[in-house]
């Protein structure tokens, strides 16, 4: 399975703009051969090169499969420029709310408020589903007391109740020692999805380091015996090496826990919200939303998300297709 390794803005166009080249090279070595012609209709449309930019932003958590998506776009359309900032679900909606982005990745589902906003910008949008996730606890591995925890348990480890929270106050036959916490930041999904589904409103414990960088948090908890974090599964998979995972309820995450609804309550699905005038003026906006739909599953798996049912991939696309 390839690794799809985070990069940033730049590092993203940058790949774009190489892929570009050699996907440059190949169109014009196969132009005028009719044997090249293909008739699968996907290929039919990436022989038809485009111009232009797209802008998104958004999820950490969801970036690894658009990352994937952009990096295999280029080769198809390498004159399409594609930027995409990693801002956390919030601060992806702020920028699409600013009018900012063509685009806006979702580690969770669009809030009550941030749809006001959208509504008085006069900006219209869609939701598009893209892969199912599983929210993932995770602790050093040389942790071996803590391996399937409760979310009664995980509610009284991570909510602030005033006092400096030991190991020994979970489980009495756990080590006397000071719980050292990471977290993703308040502008994160995922941050949002653990309040929402273990925290229950009251606040997070105020000992916790936040980070919106997801491998931040992977070199805190991989760095100390007595860490505790949480994030998205991909990011688990690609560091498993360095951290063990935490069974909720007796449940580990997998593909097919995740898949099959087992592993509750931190199975959530992954979004994308397009701006319908984008999806409607900018032709390249269409093409690479098009493309993100087409390829979602394959790229979900391949960063290791759990694609959708591919009934759910045909209805996005219906929808996306009824935005023209």
């Amino acid at each position: 399975m390839k690794k799809w390794k985070y990069l940033t803005m730049t590092a993203v166009m940058g790949s774009a703009l190489m892929l570009g080249a050699c996907g440059g090279e190949s169109a014009q070595n196969g132009n005028g051969t009719e044997t090249n012609a293909s008739t699968d209709a996907g290929q039919e449309a990436s022989d038809e090169k485009l111009q232009g930019s797209v802008a998104g932003d958004g999820s950490s958590t969801v970036a690894p499969i658009i990352e994937a998506v952009v990096e295999e776009y280029a080769g198809t359309q390498p004159d399409v420029k594609v930027s995409v900032g990693v801002s956390g679900t919030g601060g992806g909606f702020e920028k699409f709310i600013a009018g900012e982005t063509d685009f806006s990745n979702a580690s969770r589902n669009i809030k009550d408020e941030e749809k006001a906003k959208l509504e008085e910008a006069g900006i219209d949008f869609t939701e598009l589903a893209l892969a199912y996730d599983g929210l993932s606890v995770v602790v050093n591995p040389e942790n071996d007391w803590a391996q399937d925890l409760t979310v009664e348990q995980l509610q009284k480890i991570w909510i602030e109740d005033g006092t400096e929270k030991k190991w020994s106050d979970i489980d009495p036959s756990w080590p006397a020692e000071k719980i050292v916490f990471y977290s993703p930041g308040t502008d994160s999904g995922t941050y949002d999805y653990f309040d929402e589904v273990i925290l229950d409103g009251a606040d997070l414990v105020n000992a916790a380091t936040l980070s919106e960088d997801d491998n931040m948090l992977v070199q805190g908890v991989a760095g100390d015996k007595n860490a505790i974090g949480f994030f998205g599964y991909a990011y688990y998979l690609e560091n498993k090496d360095k951290l063990n995972i935490v069974k909720v309820n007796g449940v580990e995450p997998t593909n097919e826990t995740i898949e099959a609804g087992e592993y509750t309550p931190l199975s959530r699905p992954l979004f994308t919200y397009v701006k319908n005038s984008a999806m409607k003026d900018n032709e390249a906006a269409y093409d690479f939303i098009q493309f993100t739909l087409e390829n979602a599953g394959d790229m979900a798996e391949a960063v290791g998300y759990v694609r959708l049912p591919e009934e759910q991939y045909a209805e996005g696309l219906k929808t996306l297709e009824g935005l023209k």
